[in-house]
């Protein structure tokens, strides 16, 4: 009985950390899911340094919109929490999702202890460079009303987009959320692929891109002629050029079915 006293503790600590792991990523849907009804309004700063750009940091009256997925999250993410540090005055939740696999950006999300709405956010690359931030430095007394997306459920899009590109490798925990027709003067579908919370953009377009951290790119044989595919986000150059790696032709006409329209206000 002695001996089996030091097993039967690993074992009720192990069954501890899954129960309180487990709590965590529960916790952070419903805060994720209260968000689509509800946020905090007030002052906030939004810095972005990836994709480069002349004047990183803004100001807004609320967080930016980020497509959380929180089915998708919980497939691709340990999700674990700990105190931190108050934001914009407020007691908070800190929760940080870690890939399971691949080398997709990883987040930390602030989370309101008595509101349970985010307060602020980041995202970290693979190798902890700061990407974005998002935090509140002021915020209103109460909530307000929150505009609710409804967010595409790309039901049936993976299977077509298998067949429209042959040789084809999503990057690990992605798969395709939503497609749309890109603006005439551009041509070409835009297919969104996600992981839960990081979005990459999955282009097939009359013309290559420009050559940018983030971006790669290739030929293919279309029906109408060449074509290129891109593909663009926050993920290595390595894993970009992978996905693309065997992809040598495209067929358009199934992935037109899915596309949305385009809105003539973007």
């Amino acid at each position: 009985m002695v001996k089996l006293l030091p097993v039967l503790g690993l074992l009720l600590l192990s069954s501890a950390h899954a129960t309180y792991s487990t709590s965590a990523a529960e916790d952070l849907a419903a805060a994720l899911k209260k968000a689509r009804q509800w946020t905090a309004r007030g002052q906030v700063e939004v810095s972005v340094f990836f994709p480069p750009r002349t004047t990183p940091t803004r100001t807004a009256n609320a967080l930016p919109a980020v497509p959380f997925r929180p089915a998708l999250l919980a497939r691709n993410f340990t999700v674990t929490r700990s105190d931190a540090e108050a934001i914009a005055g407020r007691p908070s939740t800190r929760f940080d999702l870690t890939p399971k696999q691949g080398a997709a950006a990883r987040w930390s999300l602030w989370i309101d202890r008595e509101w349970n709405v985010p307060l602020a956010f980041e995202e970290r690359m693979p190798d902890g460079t700061l990407a974005r931030r998002a935090a509140f430095l002021k915020v209103n007394g109460a909530l307000a009303r929150a505009p609710a997306p409804q967010l595409p459920s790309g039901s049936g899009l993976g299977a077509v987009l298998k067949a429209a590109l042959p040789g084809l490798r999503l990057p690990a925990g992605f798969v395709p959320v939503a497609a749309r027709a890109r603006a005439a003067a551009q041509g070409g579908i835009e297919i969104t692929l996600s992981d839960g919370v990081n979005v990459l953009a999955l282009i097939v377009a009359p013309r290559n891109v420009r050559g940018a951290v983030g971006v790669a790119s290739v030929r293919v044989a279309g029906a109408g002629g060449v074509r290129f595919v891109w593909l663009v986000g926050n993920l290595p150059d390595a894993a970009l050029k992978l996905a693309l790696a065997n992809v040598r032709q495209v067929n358009e006409a199934g992935l037109g079915t899915f596309a949305a329209p385009v809105d003539s206000n973007r």
